[in-house]
């Protein structure tokens, strides 16, 4: 403990300050880390959200940015004065690379966010798709047949209906039309 004590004395005022930074931040990031790769990691608390376009969201300030931005400051920091740098330089460096860090971090974020893919089917994709019918739908909206149509690239079995006056087999070729109450196909035979 006593050389940790001398060594710390020893230190000019600029790298007291970076060393102070560097150790805390450093082990909250690799905190972050590990429950990142454990999967406890939740929503960020967003300070400001710097869109780059409409609808396209890239977080900036956010609270694992900031530590992101705090270990790198610091470290930067550090070996900038240990490689002989003057203060005013070091400053200038350790701010660039903590700022390096944060855009990295946010477009890796942000990137991530994108590939997130909703897996909810939305069935106006079906209209104007072909499909096949699975069972017989009676003619004039008689009653509730089946189809097989791909929507959202997913080969889906879903009820239909027709205004066709026939009633249209199992096999037969169709297209979806239009949706009837929000989830059942209208068709007709092709």
């Amino acid at each position: 403990m006593e050389n940790l004590n001398e060594w710390w004395d020893a230190l000019s005022l600029p790298l007291k300050i970076y060393w102070s930074i560097a150790i805390p931040f450093t082990f909250l990031f690799l905190l972050q880390l590990a429950l990142t790769l454990l999967g406890g990691e939740h929503d960020d608390v967003h300070a400001h959200d710097a869109s780059l376009d409409h609808g396209f969201g890239f977080q900036f300030f956010t609270l694992k940015n900031l530590i992101g931005f705090f270990t790198l400051f610091g470290w930067v920091g550090i070996a900038s004065i240990d490689s002989g740098m003057p203060v005013m330089m070091t400053l200038i460096l350790a701010s660039v690379g903590g700022l390096a860090m944060m855009f990295v971090m946010g477009f890796v974020a942000y990137i991530l966010a994108r590939a997130n893919v909703d897996g909810t089917m939305k069935i106006s994709k079906a209209i104007g798709e072909v499909g096949e019918v699975y069972l017989t739908i009676p003619g004039n909206r008689t009653n509730v047949g089946k189809v097989q149509v791909m929507v959202q690239g997913s080969l889906r079995t879903l009820e239909a209906l027709t205004d066709d006056e026939q009633d249209i087999p199992t096999g037969k070729v169709i297209r979806v039309r239009q949706i009837v109450n929000d989830s059942i196909l209208l068709v007709t035979a092709i």
